[in-house]
């Protein structure tokens, strides 16, 4: 199981249980209504930044393989000759 599915799986549990919670818990129902917005907007904070580390790291790896991909082409383009009639020789 991939690390993001482990990571949402708990999220959603814990958004269910501080969910569950307050709406059980004795108190007044607009006093109910602002914390669960509360909460939401913080498990929603919470969620944005795990996306923005996760677009992080695949950008970051992206631009690793294409720095490769790039060194990897110049080596071979940096083995081929010139001859003296013209033709392309591979060293």
């Amino acid at each position: 199981m991939s690390s993001g599915k482990v990571v949402l799986g708990v999220l959603a549990g814990l958004a269910a249980g501080a969910l569950a919670g307050i709406l059980f818990a004795p108190a007044k129902g607009s006093r109910t209504r602002k914390r669960i917005a509360k909460k939401g907007k913080d498990y929603a904070d919470g969620l944005k930044d795990i996306f923005n580390e996760f677009v992080e790291d695949i950008t970051e790896k992206f631009e690793q393989v294409k720095e490769e991909v790039s060194e990897f082409a110049e080596e071979k383009m940096g083995k081929q000759t010139d001859t003296k009639d013209g033709k392309t020789a591979r060293s």
